[in-house]
């Protein structure tokens, strides 16, 4: 797949609805494939942070286009367990993963200063969100894993958004936590490690402890997202 720039697209409320409407009857897979009836595989850009929910997201990907590249923000504070689950997943999916990440300029002033205690929104930004958004111009369409259960801004969302300049696809948004896990199991695929030992919402390791659905991120702050989905 190419890297090219593709041609922007822009799509009105209408347009949005309609999108929504028709994909809201389909099937998670049926949505993966029909996404590629609507949109040529060079628009799409899928991100994954190979955390609980990626075994499931990226299975789906692999089966129906195993072309997909999968964009990894490597934001250089994951846990072990991440990076050993990415390499899991990899290799047993036959993923085609590129990693990106923030300047090492950028990355070394975040771990000198520690700015995720100071500043936990300005250490997403610089090692999350900037980085991403140096490549988001390639493309029209962006796939993620979240899901309604989440959290309350998730809860909020529908299957296609038009945010940032560029369509989100949630192609997992009504699958419930029973149903991921159900399928995982059904079709013996690794959980990401850290679960069974409570962590259920998984990110850098300075941030993340375990908790329920996202309360172990973040701890012991208000902030809930990493600036990425909003």
């Amino acid at each position: 797949m190419s890297d090219s720039l593709v041609s922007k697209k822009t799509f009105s409320k209408e347009e949005l609805r309609l999108l929504n409407k028709r994909y809201h009857l389909l099937s998670v897979e049926d949505r993966v494939r029909q996404l590629y009836e609507d949109f040529s595989a060079d628009e799409v850009m899928l991100t994954s942070s190979f955390a609980a929910t990626s075994a499931l997201l990226l299975s789906i990907f692999a089966g129906i286009n195993p072309k997909q590249k999968i964009y990894f923000i490597d934001t250089g504070y994951h846990f072990d367990e991440t990076l050993a689950y990415k390499e899991e997943l990899t290799k047993l999916y036959g993923l085609d993963v590129v990693s990106v990440s923030a300047s090492e300029e950028d990355h070394r002033f975040t771990s000198e200063n520690q700015t995720w205690k100071s500043d936990p929104e300005l250490c997403c930004s610089i090692n999350k969100v900037k980085p991403l958004e140096l490549i988001k111009s390639r493309f029209n369409v962006w796939v993620s894993g979240l899901m309604w259960w989440q959290s309350d801004h998730r809860a909020t969302l529908d299957i296609f958004e038009e945010r940032g300049g560029i369509l989100k696809f949630y192609p997992l948004l009504d699958v419930s936590p029973e149903d991921r896990d159900k399928y995982i199991q059904e079709h013996n695929y690794p959980f990401h490690p850290l679960i069974a030992k409570g962590y259920h919402s998984i990110g850098c390791r300075h941030c993340t402890v375990p908790g329920n659905d996202r309360s172990g991120r973040w701890n012991n702050s208000p902030k809930t997202e990493c600036g990425l989905h909003l």
